[in-house]
């Protein structure tokens, strides 16, 4: 997983210039065979870092920008293509909007379609609900069915949003040192959730713009773990409803939300063992 942190880049008279300079921190989450030292040698602009066990999304993102110094700090997942100029374009951006303490490009997957994920609302029950009933799929343009995925707005339009995906994350440093890092008790998945809730919380502007567009390799990072990235799904969703939501609603709302996600994984996990045991015949 990447991680940038960005800057000016100051000449010698102390004045800025007009280009950026951005630090950039590669994080291995215990994968096998990875040489940091080897990396350093083809990319030695390139800060590598290696953990010994799986310390997860957050922990392995949280390693880095820690060490990282700068006036933004990005998330970016290994499954990605940026252009050339998106992150230039981006602190540009955050810098013309000192209001804003979060921002995200367009993300867009494979072929060309916006990635969902990356301009949502908070997962509110009744939103869920939604999502759960296919509602918000067989009314897509719905104010009241679309609105975790904002499906009824134009897609090539800016909006302020609640979160955008952990994909591409771009954070004030101000913003972090105010609010904290990610949550390390989110092992995979909901970890940016929670980190956005937090920064809306105590008062910042987040916002989608699709002034640049990211290219995202869906789960592309994840798609052999297929078991264990649907129990990290489905553990997320329990903490960022207990962390946040259980003291706000009803205890029997609750219980039936908790049911939910627990049957929801139930059913998923029995999908991918029935693909399992049926697997699709190469042409």
């Amino acid at each position: 997983m990447r991680r940038f942190r960005s800057g000016w880049w100051s000449s010698s008279g102390g004045e800025a210039s007009g280009r950026r300079a951005f630090e950039v921190w590669v994080v291995d989450n215990a994968s096998a065979g990875f040489e940091p030292e080897k990396w350093s040698l083809t990319y030695p602009t390139v800060h590598f870092l290696r953990n010994e066990v799986n310390a997860g999304f957050a922990g392995a993102s949280n390693r880095a920008l820690r060490l990282a110094r700068g006036r933004y700090l990005l998330l970016l997942n290994p499954d990605t293509t940026v252009a050339p100029d998106t992150l230039s374009i981006m602190t540009a951006y955050m810098d013309d909007h000192p209001d804003i303490g979060c921002a995200t490009c367009r993300l867009e997957l494979e072929d060309g379609s916006l990635d969902l994920a990356c301009r949502r609302l908070f997962p509110t029950p009744m939103r869920s609900l939604y999502r759960i009933t296919l509602l918000s799929r067989m009314f897509p343009r719905s104010r009241r069915f679309g609105q975790y995925n904002l499906t009824y707005l134009d897609d090539r339009c800016e909006a302020e949003i609640d979160t955008p995906c952990g994909a591409f994350m771009m954070v004030r440093d101000q913003v972090a040192e105010e609010v904290g890092l990610l949550d390390e008790r989110y092992f995979m998945y909901g970890e940016d959730v929670d980190w956005a809730f937090r920064i809306k919380k105590a008062g910042w502007r987040i916002v989608y713009t699709p002034i640049t567009t990211v290219k995202h390799l869906k789960r592309g990072s994840s798609r052999k773990y297929r078991r264990q990235t649907v129990r990290y799904f489905h553990d997320g969703m329990r903490r960022f409803y207990r962390d946040h939501y259980a003291s706000e609603y009803p205890r029997l709302l609750t219980v039936t939300v908790l049911f939910a996600i627990t049957a929801r994984e139930q059913f998923e996990l029995a999908a991918v063992a029935v693909r399992g045991a049926f697997p699709r015949r190469r042409s």
